[in-house]
């Protein structure tokens, strides 16, 4: 079976205990990746990271300090994988909550396939539209129209963490933002039916990226930000549109 991956910031313990309690009784061995605290980055490492003019121009939002960690925190998973001595690795963020077949699950994902590059193991979308379907086992895999947003859980090839790794500095989206463009990212993304993973425990020493989003001025009045949302999410949709007419088969 491919390698899991957990990435956790060092003062959240609590986060660590419960995701190696929850990989320990499904037998599934991990390496901890150490987190990257985005409140502890220089100015000048932010700089050579983080796309800051594009992200003004092509972005949902400023980046805040945690979500620019975050995105590093994954390239050195990726990192792991591309370097690792399997053909692909599974990656977790600390506050997974797993349900029973993870491990069947994840033993199934890690035989050779030629269907998708990543593999998503969380949807909020309960039913989200499939462009196919097809047998994993006892159980399904998918390629979503939309691809879900949330990296708490996934899968990679050795080769598509090589890719991500090479083209993801600098960066001008947060981290999960980002592999949904999958007409930028060159991915093909699958989605796990059911999804084996569930948002777990939010309580962290370091607090949560979403509370300091809602705690930060995003530089535009309320009403330039709604306008700003809605283009944006109305070119994504587009841009979407496109992709599957061109790739539907």
């Amino acid at each position: 079976m491919w390698p899991s991956y957990v990435i956790n910031l060092q003062d959240n313990t609590r986060r660590m205990d419960n995701s190696a309690r929850q990989l320990a009784a499904q037998n599934l061995p991990f390496e901890r990746i150490e987190g990257v605290n985005g409140w502890g980055l220089a100015d000048e490492e932010i700089a050579r990271v983080y796309d800051a003019d594009r992200n003004a121009r092509e972005a949902k939002h400023r980046l805040v300090k945690p979500e620019i960690g975050c995105y590093l925190s994954h390239i050195a998973a990726w990192r792991a994988i591309a370097q690792g001595e399997a053909e692909g690795g599974f990656i977790f963020e600390d506050d997974f909550a797993a349900d029973d077949t993870l491990g069947a699950k994840l033993a199934l994902l890690s035989a050779p396939q030629d269907m998708w590059d990543m593999v998503k193991l969380f949807s909020f979308d309960p039913a989200p539209r499939l462009m196919r379907k097809a047998p994993l086992g006892e159980f399904e895999i998918g390629i979503p129209y939309r691809v879900p947003t949330c990296l708490i859980g996934y899968g990679l090839t050795k080769a598509a963490a090589q890719h991500l790794v090479g083209r993801a500095i600098p960066f001008f989206r947060p981290v999960d933002e980002d592999q949904k463009f999958i007409w930028e990212t060159g991915l093909r993304v699958g989605l796990v039916l059911d999804p084996p993973i569930l948002v777990g425990d939010q309580e962290a020493a370091t607090g949560t990226i979403g509370s300091v989003r809602r705690a930060t001025r995003s530089g535009r009045s309320a009403l330039g930000q709604a306008i700003h949302n809605l283009r944006y999410q109305a070119g994504y949709a587009r841009a979407l549109k496109r992709y599957w007419k061109d790739n539907a088969t």
